[in-house]
């Protein structure tokens, strides 16, 4: 066996078989001539040898000629399985293609379907039987982590709870930290947290993964993730955890208690809160409007509605107004109707958006009673936003922001065409799930998604980069600042509030070295400032062309 170091990461050449039945290091029938004879391999391959570029393009025709997104998801999964390089080189080539099938909308699904589906496993399973011996359980991955995202599975997208079947959203992140922004796929460790499911369908399903149990509450679950956030820093120094579909309830709480004494962050709040402003930002070129004069209106009080409110204030008062003055521009509808100080039992992190206002039962009276100049919808709630609320949106608005950022995209508040449509094409649109372009009254429209893709995998490699301590609000700021400058003139004209996707690994190298600077400035970076942040960011961004053995 020959060992290699590239960027700091361990690379095992194997032999023979071994090589061949490694993913990290297989190359399949792009093994030259020369690889084989000095590594063993000659006859145990076809004898042509097919570059990679050829193999991408037999990997595309069969994932075309498959017709259920299901299905292109398990065929990725076994290419992933198999060889990780081509894996990613086809995602990065072709990331309009396969990101809705690696991540949403087609990953809500396969975590539904992830016991009948499951071919083999991937990443960390820590269940609540593995209390006293989680350093242990860590330990049996063979690298050394940069980045973990970790997941209970409580409330994977809109979908609930799915319990062990959520890994599939921690594998599918991680896919796109290495596609979206060239993490070392090495450096990358998806981890499920399996404390069982209150999903009786899932506890009756024979193929279902998990531990056949509900789910551990109070303290005996605080202890457990305790004792998995310290072994992690133990095993793995240094590294990231990114927190992810946890329950509201749970949520909020955990990243308060660990968010200034571990690198941490939670996506569903704080990435979510980035990809909608720098949505915002983009919205006002277009309006000529300033941010300190919007008002806002949530559908939906979790952890999205709560992280951009709370992101949107900061970049309010950071424009000139009170933090009091930026509070009462946003405003939360729930289940229960308009989030107000009057109604009893709120929860904690509705407080701070619960406004001196009468009590509303629904979202279109909210409408008709505030004359909010956006509404963001974070409900799960599929079609919520009806024909009836989007034309009283066009009514009190010239341009009126509509961000339907549920997913999957059957929890979708409307479809790109119905905001178009029922606006008389006047909708400044944002959506959580990928829509087709939509031609109307002779115009054609390109909705982008505002998916968290723009955010979180260039905050992750940025924070490799510097190796910061800490990850803060103020480095979301940037990122969303970043991510809205990145957006051109012929974007906007075209309805497109965000970059195109194909330019993601240029916008998440430009966001890492935001990032990057900020941990620099505040002297969080874990190294000395370089000449040229953003070549040094560059430079370890991770390339999925084949590179030879020999």
């Amino acid at each position: 066996m020959v060992n290699q170091k590239k960027d700091g990461v361990a690379q095992r050449i194997l032999t023979g078989l071994a090589l061949l039945q490694d993913p990290a290091l297989n190359k399949g029938t792009a093994f030259t001539e020369k690889e084989r004879d000095a590594l063993d391999l000659r006859g145990l391959l076809p004898p042509h040898v097919h570059t990679q570029e050829e193999q991408v393009t037999r990997v595309l025709n069969n994932l075309r000629r498959l017709s259920d997104p299901l299905d292109k998801f398990v065929a990725l999964n076994a290419l992933h399985d198999r060889n990780e390089a081509l894996f990613f080189r086809v995602l990065c080539d072709n990331i309009d293609e396969m990101q809705p099938l690696v991540y949403t909308p087609t990953v809500g699904l396969a975590c539904q379907k992830f016991g009948l589906i499951f071919q083999s496993p991937r990443g960390i399973f820590i269940g609540s039987n593995d209390k006293g011996h989680i350093a242990e359980v860590l330990c049996n991955w063979p690298y050394q982590a940069g980045i973990i995202v970790v997941t209970d599975g409580e409330r994977i997208l809109g979908l609930g709870d799915l319990g062990a079947n959520g890994m599939g959203i921690p594998v599918g992140k991680l896919s796109l930290y290495v596609a979206c922004a060239g993490v070392n796929p090495q450096l990358c460790l998806p981890v499920t947290i399996d404390v069982g499911t209150n999903n009786e369908t899932l506890l009756k399903d024979p193929f279902y993964i998990g531990l056949r149990q509900h789910r551990l509450t109070g303290a005996a679950y605080d202890e457990l993730i305790e004792e998995f956030i310290t072994a992690a820093r133990k095993v793995f120094p240094g590294v990231v955890i990114q927190f992810e579909d946890f329950a509201n309830h749970n949520a909020f709480r955990m990243l308060q208690k660990y968010r200034d004494r571990i690198c941490t962050f939670n996506d569903d709040i704080q990435g979510t809160a980035a990809v909608a402003l720098a949505g915002i930002f983009s919205a006002l070129r277009i309006t000529g409007g300033k941010l300190t004069e919007q008002k806002l209106l949530f559908l939906g009080a979790g952890e999205a509605a709560t992280g951009i409110a709370g992101l949107v204030v900061s970049a309010m008062v950071a424009n000139g107004l009170t933090e009091a003055a930026a509070r009462q521009r946003c405003w939360l509808v729930d289940s229960q109707g308009l989030v107000v100080k009057s109604r009893t039992g709120l929860a904690e992190h509705k407080w701070p958006y619960a406004q001196d206002h009468a009590p509303i039962g629904d979202f279109l009276t909210a409408i008709k009673t505030l004359k909010p100049t956006a509404i963001i919808g974070v409900s799960a709630v599929g079609g919520s936003f009806t024909k009836e609320v989007l034309e009283e949106m066009a009514r009190i608005n010239q341009r009126p922001i509509v961000f339907a950022l549920s997913n999957p995209t059957s929890r979708a508040e409307c479809d790109a065409e119905q905001a178009y449509r029922w606006t008389s094409g006047r909708a400044l649109f944002a959506c959580g799930s990928p829509f087709d372009p939509v031609q109307f009254n002779g115009k054609t429209f390109v909705p982008r998604q505002g998916n968290n893709s723009y955010i979180f995998p260039g905050v992750g490699l940025g924070v490799i980069a510097s190796r910061a301590r800490h990850i803060t609000d103020d480095m979301f700021m940037a990122a969303a600042h970043t991510l809205a400058h990145m957006v051109t003139e012929s974007d906007l004209e075209q309805g497109s509030l965000y970059p195109a996707l194909p330019r993601i690994r240029e916008v998440s190298a430009h966001i890492a070295t935001a990032i990057a600077d900020a941990a620099y400035d505040s002297g969080l970076a874990g190294k000395s400032k370089p000449q040229d942040v953003l070549a040094d960011v560059q430079s370890q961004m991770y390339d999925p062309h084949y590179k030879s053995y020999v």
